[in-house]
C-alpha cells in the first residue's frame, strides 16, 4: 500500500481533519500547511495530487504516537527515510497502545484468522529468520479491524 493510501484510509478511520491533521504534524515539529494535506488526500488521478513520501508519513505516524500517547520527556522519535508495512504497522501498534490479543481480536472481528506466531513474525527484526513481511492484504484486514472496532480507540 502506498503512504497517501494509508494516510487517507487513517484520516477517513479516526475521523481526522485537516487541522487536526496539521495539529499532529506540529506535533512532531513538522510544519505543513492545509494545500499540502490536501495535495496528499487527493487520489493520484487528481491534479493535485501530491505523493506523500516516507520521511513525511513517518513524521506524521510519530505525531500520531505523541498524539495518542504523549511526549516522552527527553525522547524524540526521528522519522525513518524508508517505510514499509511492518514499520507503519508497529507504529500504528504503539500509538493505539495495542497488545497481540487486541491486534488478533481486530482480526477476528472481521473474520480472518491470524495466529500470534505469525503477528509476532511482523513485528521481530528483519535480520531474524522469524521475520515475516507484512503484506498488503493483512496490512488491509489491520486497518478494515480498525475501522470496524473504532469505538474502542
Amino acid at each position: 500500500m502506498d503512504n497517501n493510501d494509508v494516510f487517507r484510509r487513517l484520516r477517513y478511520i479516526f475521523n481526522f481533519n485537516e487541522n487536526k491533521i496539521i495539529e499532529i504534524f506540529q506535533l512532531a515539529n513538522y510544519p505543513v500547511d492545509e494545500g499540502e494535506v490536501n495535495q496528499w488526500l487527493q487520489k493520484e488521478d487528481d491534479k493535485n495530487f501530491k505523493e506523500l513520501k516516507d520521511p513525511e508519513f513517518a513524521t506524521f505516524l510519530n505525531g500520531f504516537i505523541y498524539y495518542k500517547r504523549g511526549k516522552q520527556e527527553g525522547k524524540t522519535l526521528l522519522p525513518e527515510s524508508t517505510l514499509n508495512n511492518n514499520i507503519i504497522f508497529r507504529k500504528l501498534k504503539i500509538a493505539l497502545n495495542l497488545k497481540s490479543d487486541d491486534i488478533i481480536n481486530l482480526f477476528h472481528s472481521i473474520d480472518k484468522q491470524i495466529s500470534p506466531h505469525e503477528l509476532n513474525a511482523f513485528f521481530r527484526n528483519p535480520n531474524q529468520r522469524q521475520y515475516r513481511p507484512c503484506n498488503d492484504q493483512y496490512f488491509r484486514y489491520f486497518l478494515n479491524g480498525l475501522l470496524k472496532n473504532i469505538s474502542k480507540f
